[in-house]
């Protein structure tokens, strides 16, 4: 797979909940080996999108591709691509940490001795080697949050996406999820859309997408569209793009 192909293409999807619309023609593109930031307020389509992304919803109205694998039509080959870390809680909290993990290996088809030395290598990498045999309910948010993505990474996905990952949160945390997952672009070349509505979040370097209500107002390198909006900042650029809706900061 070459670099040509972008590790996720979103093209004219468009999903109603009933009468609203909650995406109306969404494009997006998530290069390979970057970090892409998806902002937009809550209730912006954020999560439906991702629930399209990850076929928990059916995608009538557009399509989507992971590593050039359409969703529809291959949904093995894209979901063997993917990792997923949704907004809500899903570690179940009465198995143990190693146990939680095992079972997504399990579900991917790793099973015995690989299982257990890639879930043990992937808490060590998110530091929680010592919290293997501990319920995850007694796990900090935090943690817990460490816990799945290491989850997420288990399979070895080429893109992970991420829907609103430091929600809930104290800073410290935040920090150490954000440094560990552009680790993750810098050192191993994963892909990442990275959902959120915390702006201070996002790098000038980063690729941004602003959704708002249901509609992409602009895509490109954050700084690029800092300078067309003539804005002072990302915040101003938001700002002046959704006209006049404002987002919380990392400390709010």
């Amino acid at each position: 797979m070459t670099l040509a192909v972008a590790a996720l293409a979103v093209e004219g999807v468009s999903h109603s909940y009933g009468p609203r619309k909650a995406l109306q023609d969404v494009s997006l593109t998530v290069p390979q080996a970057r970090f892409t930031a998806l902002l937009g307020l809550n209730g912006a389509g954020k999560t439906t999108l991702f629930s399209l992304i990850t076929r928990l919803f059916h995608t009538r109205h557009g399509s989507i591709r992971v590593l050039g694998h359409p969703v529809d039509r291959e949904p093995g080959e894209a979901l063997r691509r993917l990792g997923v870390v949704f907004q809500a809680r899903t570690l179940d909290l009465d198995l143990s940490v190693r146990e939680n993990l095992l079972y997504h290996a399990a579900l991917h088809g790793i099973g015995g001795r690989a299982a257990r030395q890639q879930a043990e290598a992937a808490l060590q990498e998110v530091g929680l080697a010592e919290r293997a045999r501990d319920p995850a309910r007694r796990l900090s948010g935090g943690q817990m949050r460490r816990v799945e993505i290491a989850r997420a990474l288990l399979h070895r996905p080429r893109l992970l996406v991420l829907d609103e990952p430091t929600v809930g949160l104290d800073v410290a945390s935040r920090t150490a999820i954000r440094r560990h997952v552009r680790g993750l672009v810098r050192d191993r070349g994963v892909a990442v859309l990275w959902a959120t509505h915390l702006l201070d979040e996002v790098e000038a370097t980063d690729s941004i997408v602003v959704l708002h209500q249901g509609r992409v107002l602009a895509a490109g390198e954050a700084g690029c569209v800092v300078a067309e909006s003539r804005a002072a900042d990302i915040h101003d650029a938001f700002e002046r793009l959704t006209g006049g809706a404002t987002e919380a900061s990392e400390t709010a």
